[in-house]
């Protein structure tokens, strides 16, 4: 990426003040943009579009260095301003994941973003290549490695990962027999390329986008490639940006962010209050970790029978639930419940919906060759039992899963290029948003994002923990900042801090 030239900023500026008027520009020359036929959504059961939701179907180049080869079908989606006269852009939702659906993505928050930014932008997103509606693959992954507790690599009970390496190699290795090169182009840099094929198709010179957990890393680096084509930026939840360890230092993050994030479940478990429905665990915050460790390891040595036949609960079981649960307080009565269940002497524990049943094929793959595909893993070797052990002491409420063996370390294709390098060249239009108390993207890799981009971003730190801030689990004050910069282009002058 070369430096920002003062040619370079001109024609931002020129961009932005065409992209601003509310008419949608012409596509630049070249490649013509292909058409978007407008229908009804068709979305999964159980999932509703938001009113005045549309879908449609985009072709993108299967390989964009070969754009007149094959081709393959984005999923994306649209919610028009309900407020023409108002309209200032079209504003881009980025879900997170890898994995997540921005088709129903859209569907879940186009209401609350609409009557937040009263009309500023027609609202877009697209299902990311493998995901909902888009283009799949399948690796042919065997349903017993695609519950949520063989997908991630716990380790044994006494912390052994020999089950861990047998699993990722014969993962990888159907991967690589059955995936073929539909899955080897699920990656974040072909991601960025769709958007801005997306953009194109809608006639935009330039998008704002709120982008969320993995969205901030695609989000930024769409900005780093495609610097002329942002307006406004949001980035929400930030993993850490560097190019050596992207997607292996998002999941070892996550010891950090489960330590970081657990008091609030403690404070919230201890509570007297929760006495009424039965869900105090213990009369002190500091006694409930205790509690909950011992409980993992007793169910380590005689899990539990459950609901679901054939499924008990384990303490890896349990210890997964956990980290899905530290993500909203939200969850913290149905964490508090599983507890509850799994202590008692007949306990009979009621299984989460995601520890129940399996991961489907598709969507495991994709989870899978996102992060195996866009950076080279370390392989396998010893190194990998020294890291559990060393973070299962350090972390023992992840006990040593986010640094284990996963089957990127089997992966047989090389990256097809390097991840992109996020820096502070650039114009300086970016808000970051996170929470003190991330369990899944810390704050100590919000900094390492925030130090990345330098003067080209501002960050909002909340006082409270949870994922995904902005009209989620944040506060009024980071909700009030990112639609002041979203509506009216003010940003903070400097980084704030809202206590809530």
């Amino acid at each position: 990426m070369t430096n920002w030239t003062r040619k370079t900023a001109l024609l931002a500026l020129c961009a932005t003040a065409l992209a601003t008027t509310g008419t949608p520009a012409r596509p630049a020359t070249g490649t013509a943009a292909p058409r978007l036929d407008w229908h009804a959504c068709d979305l999964p059961p159980g999932t509703a579009p938001a009113a005045g939701q549309e879908c449609a179907t985009l072709a993108v180049p299967l390989d964009h260095r070969a754009p007149d080869a094959r081709s393959v079908q984005v999923s994306v989606t649209r919610l028009l301003s309900d407020r023409p006269g108002k309209r200032r852009g079209t504003l881009l939702v980025i879900p997170g994941g890898p994995g997540s659906s921005g088709v129903q993505r859209l569907a879940q928050k186009g209401a609350a973003l609409r009557a937040a930014l009263d009309g500023a932008y027609d609202l877009v997103s697209l299902d990311p290549r493998g995901v909902g509606g888009s283009v799949r693959a399948r690796c042919g992954i065997p349903a017993a490695d695609r519950r949520l507790v063989t997908l991630r690599s716990w380790p044994a009970p006494d912390g052994g990962i020999s089950e861990n390496e047998t699993r990722s190699r014969r993962t990888a290795e159907s991967c690589a027999r059955n995936g073929g090169a539909v899955l080897r182009s699920f990656t974040t840099r072909n991601e960025t390329r769709d958007i801005d094929r997306f953009r194109a198709a809608l006639g935009e010179r330039k998008l704002s986008i709120w982008g969320t957990s993995y969205g901030t890393y695609v989000g930024a680096v769409y900005a780093q490639t495609e610097p002329g084509r942002v307006d406004r930026m949001v980035l929400d939840s930030n993993g850490d940006p560097d190019p050596a360890r992207v997607a292996r230092g998002w999941l070892e993050n996550m010891s950090r962010g489960a330590a970081d994030r657990f008091p609030d479940f403690a404070a919230w478990a201890s509570d007297p209050a929760r006495e009424a429905d039965g869900l105090r665990l213990a009369s002190r915050a500091q006694d409930v970790q205790p509690l909950f460790l011992a409980l993992a390891d007793r169910l380590d040595r005689a899990p539990l029978t459950s609901d679901v036949p054939g499924v008990p609960l384990t303490g890896n079981g349990l210890r997964q639930a956990l980290q899905n649960a530290l993500y909203a307080d939200a969850a913290f009565p149905a964490m508090a419940r599983l507890i509850e269940q799994a202590s008692a002497p007949d306990g009979r524990p009621v299984l989460p919906p995601d520890l129940a049943g399996t991961v489907p094929d598709e969507d495991a793959s994709l989870m899978l060759a996102t992060i195996c595909n866009d950076v080279r893993w370390p392989g396998p070797g010893p190194g990998h039992a020294e890291r559990v052990a060393a973070d299962r002491a350090a972390y023992p409420l992840t006990a040593g899963m986010p640094v284990n063996i996963v089957p990127c370390a089997y992966w047989k294709d090389a990256p097809a290029e390097r991840p992109v390098r996020i820096t502070a060249d650039g114009p300086s239009d970016i808000l970051m948003v996170q929470s003190l108390r991330d369990p899944a993207t810390p704050y100590s890799g919000a900094l390492r994002m925030r130090s990345a981009l330098g003067d080209r971003a501002r960050m909002v730190t909340l006082e409270q923990g949870g994922h995904g801030m902005y009209l989620g689990n944040g506060d009024e004050c980071g909700d009030r900042a990112v639609t002041r910069f979203l509506v009216t282009g003010q940003r903070p002058a400097r980084d704030i801090h809202c206590t809530g």
